[in-house]
């Protein structure tokens, strides 16, 4: 397993410390250990009976896996991002397309249609549709729902990537399997002295929705389009582990270690935050294999206060022992944890020889002590008076 040979600072960091032979070493195994558990039969004999159908080796993805001290992304990008591949991920040429444009589709759909446009990726684009065409034809969920098993790749003009989620539904971002990727489709402005030409203000001129679109040339379209279904999808979130799509299990080991090099090199310098010096573990998997390490890092932090130069004492996490600058959580009733034995005991036996202090206010609220002699001459007499009423109403009734 290949690691760092050295503690180094961010500006020190080797470019690509991934070693090659590591990563053929890495594909073989995964491939051969793949290969193994599909077309060997169940030894247990017990069916998953929730599968649909069983995966052959040629459909069994392999995921490159990159875990990162910190997070590399604040929030969740549906738009995903893409490395191109010395091999490409969708050369199948069965494999269905679905373009969605900016208005008109019916410019597009020409473009398609036209000569210049190879015969072998035409084949595979079976839908072309814009974003007014989506929003009324397909917004049952239903309708949505068959969008999505028809075909096998969406591709999107990035002018319309972020009205997707509305206008398609759920289905399409609940997983990063059939995300649309973004295409450039708009046509760039000229360059004037090494920069791009700015809009020119005031009255925009109109021109025809179908000849002049504001489109790319179709040379710039195909080529756009063979680079997103071949690329690899970098989706980010927040978190410290990044899944990216490598390849299949039926590819050849070198094929496999070539592009999770490129892979690997690519998503360290263009997504993470202060490069290699972030990078934890780079690995290697399939859907249900464990994960193979093609790279371990060395360093355990990433910021320069949580490096301890030599001859310092670390931090330490028992109590009393605090970090430079930080105060101990002792309240007003609280004792130190800090303090002798000698003196702890001591301002115990103060505490008990000091007399007890009772407040003015406290004092003035305090109940009598009560006095059992005279409540029981208070109560003979009332007896002695209820008699002497009892006897007097009784004569009076006599006496009528």
């Amino acid at each position: 397993m290949s690691t760092s040979t050295a503690v180094t600072k961010a500006s020190d960091a080797v470019v690509s410390p991934v070693d090659p032979d590591q990563t053929l070493k890495a594909s073989k195994a995964l491939i051969a250990h793949i290969k193994k558990a599909v077309t060997a039969p169940a030894s247990s004999g017990k069916q998953n009976l929730l599968a649909d159908e069983e995966t052959t080796v040629a459909e069994t993805p392999i995921w490159l896996t990159l875990t990162t001290k910190k997070h590399i992304h604040d929030s969740h990008r549906l738009q995903p991002s893409k490395i191109v591949l010395p091999h490409p991920l969708n050369a199948d040429s069965e494999s269905t397309i679905c373009i969605i444009t900016a208005d008109p589709q019916r410019y597009y759909k020409n473009v398609v249609a036209s000569d210049e446009f190879p015969e072998e990726l035409r084949t595979r684009i079976t839908r072309v549709i814009d974003i007014s065409h989506l929003k009324a034809k397909f917004k049952a969920y239903e309708a949505q729902r068959k969008l999505y098993s028809e075909h096998d790749i969406f591709l999107t003009d990035d002018r319309v990537q972020n009205r997707l989620p509305k206008a398609l539904g759920k289905k399409f971002f609940r997983s990063t399997v059939k995300r649309p990727i973004p295409i450039v489709l708009m046509a760039q402005r000229p360059k004037v002295d090494g920069k791009r030409a700015a809009v020119p203000k005031g009255k925009k001129v109109k021109r025809d929705p179908v000849e002049n679109v504001n489109a790319r040339p179709t040379a710039e379209i195909v080529k756009e389009i063979q680079k997103a279904i071949g690329a690899a999808l970098v989706s980010l979130s927040p978190t410290t582990n990044t899944s990216v799509k490598c390849g299949y299990a039926s590819w050849e080991p070198e094929k496999l270690a070539e592009n999770v090099d490129k892979i690997a090199k690519d998503l360290v310098e263009r997504f993470v935050p202060q490069k290699w010096n972030n990078v934890r573990n780079i690995y290697l998997k399939g859907p249900e294999t464990a994960a193979i390490p093609i790279y371990q890092t060395d360093e355990l932090w990433l910021e320069e206060s949580q490096v301890v130069k030599d001859g310092q004492e670390p931090a330490s996490a028992l109590p009393g022992k605090h970090h430079k600058g930080e105060k101990a959580n002792v309240g007003k009733k609280r004792k130190s944890l800090d303090a002798e034995p000698e003196a702890i005991e001591e301002k115990a036996k103060e505490d008990e020889e000091r007399p007890a202090k009772k407040s003015k206010k406290a004092a003035a609220k305090a109940l009598p002590l009560s006095n059992d002699d005279k409540l029981d001459k208070e109560i003979a007499d009332r007896k002695s008076r209820l008699r002497k009423q009892k006897s007097a109403a009784k004569k009076a009734v006599d006496d009528e």
